[in-house]
């Protein structure tokens, strides 16, 4: 089965301790299994996707903005990849396996080209990393759910602002999504 790896919003606006967003330490305890899985799809060929949140800053229409505080403008800091991701990108950004895509609402299929990019290469699994578990995380996994593909969610690498949220998410990839939950260094 040829699969692929959603690597969602880990930047800093929803991962430092400062970020504008920031699920704070629950999402840096993730950083070294983040990176790892990515590190280990990218050394197996397997595409991987950064799929991250691009606002404009004085979009009065976007829907998130009665919801949240400006996060992950357009060529703000924030938006950088968080800790060793950062490095890990930068290291390996030139590879034909790498796809950098801006997403504009909670799942990475929403109004971007995701979905041709991974038919074009006849990917049929999805494995899923990142923040904020019980949104972008979530979103996107409905959405790849109902596009047909299978799922597996690395439960040691996605994190929430809340606990309660988090664990909710987790239940409801497995329950209502047929998720695989990979626990702990997952074999890809």
């Amino acid at each position: 089965m040829n699969k692929a790896l959603i690597n969602i919003d880990y930047t800093f606006d929803f991962a430092a301790v400062d970020g504008r967003l920031s699920c704070g330490e629950k999402g840096q305890l993730i950083e070294r299994e983040v990176s790892a899985i990515t590190e280990r799809f990218i050394q197996n060929g397997d595409f991987t996707v950064f799929a991250i949140d691009v606002h404009e800053l004085n979009n009065h229409y976007h829907p998130e903005r009665a919801l949240f505080p400006p996060h992950n403008i357009r060529n703000s800091a924030g938006r950088n990849l968080f800790g060793s991701l950062r490095e890990v990108y930068e290291r390996n950004k030139q590879s034909p396996h790498i796809y950098y895509l801006d997403k504009t609402r909670y799942s990475a299929f929403a109004g971007t080209d995701l979905e041709l990019k991974l038919r074009e290469r006849g990917i049929t699994e999805l494995h899923l990393v990142g923040l904020c578990t019980d949104i972008c995380v979530l979103h996107t996994a409905v959405d790849a759910y109902n596009k047909g593909f299978s799922i597996a969610v690395y439960e040691d690498a996605v994190a929430s602002f809340s606990q309660q949220g988090h664990d909710w998410a987790m239940e409801h990839f497995k329950a209502a999504l047929g998720a695989t939950i990979i626990k702990g260094k997952g074999v890809c």
